[in-house]
């Protein structure tokens, strides 16, 4: 956990009475069963580090393009998610619309797995995913991640994708950073993650809190190769 503070209330992202449809259902369809086969699930893991918003919008864009998610959740995440959203999340039992503004439908596409729970499929290497993601990675998680040491299922989740040469993205979202978490984020770099810190660019035409967080949404869509328009491209 960090320790940046809540977001001005007039900037502070909003659940479902709030979320602008319009602004967040810019990731192309993916193929469904009828036009070819579908596309497989990504894992997406919540954990500590602040940054909950970044994984509020990462959810809606990839459930509102049509793809599974197979959710994970840290109690520091559902702490921070309090903190800076302003919601409790109930680590047995979340509510999906609550948390991230999502109909009965969209929330059909979420698969929610508890940390203790290993026999849930991302446990294992024989359960095919398109990939995962760390959003927001947590000092603690990308130092487990680094050094194999598994004590929960996002650390699980995330080894097997390591070893299965599948994308694993790890964003941090930690300033200034100490040797130790360079050293560890080199130690996930080398063993095949993608380190991607929570740093968004200011070129695409922001005028507002959530156009920065279009930006890493964005940029997470592209390592995954989910063509999307939530963000005006450089030199377009």
């Amino acid at each position: 956990m960090n320790d940046d503070s809540v977001p001005p209330a007039n900037l502070a992202p909003a659940t479902d009475a709030g979320v602008r449809p319009e602004a967040w259902t810019q990731a192309t369809p993916q193929p469904s069963s009828a036009g070819g086969p579908a596309p497989l699930p990504l894992v997406v893991a919540v954990s500590g580090g602040s940054g909950a918003w970044y994984a509020q919008r990462l959810i809606q864009v990839l459930v509102r393009s049509g793809r599974q998610v197979h959710l994970l959740l840290s109690g520091a995440g559902a702490q921070v998610t309090q903190q800076e959203l302003g919601v409790r999340v109930d680590l047995h039992n979340p509510d999906l619309q609550a948390w991230l503004g999502l109909s009965a439908a969209e929330q059909s596409l979420v698969h929610y797995h508890r940390l203790n729970d290993y026999f849930t499929p991302v446990a294992s290497g024989s359960y095919r995913t398109a990939g995962m993601v760390v959003c927001p990675c947590s000092g603690g998680t990308l130092s487990a991640i680094a050094h194999g040491s598994s004590t929960n299922l996002i650390h699980r989740a995330a080894e097997v994708h390591l070893k299965e040469r599948r994308k694993l993205i790890l964003v941090p979202r930690e300033t200034p950073l100490s040797r130790v978490a360079l050293q560890n984020m080199l130690l996930a770099h080398d063993a095949g993650a993608v380190v991607m810190p929570a740093s968004p660019g200011w070129y695409h035409g922001v005028t507002e809190l959530e156009d920065l967080v279009k930006f890493m949404v964005a940029r997470i869509l592209d390592q995954f190769d989910i063509p999307n328009e939530v963000i005006h491209r450089w030199g377009t």
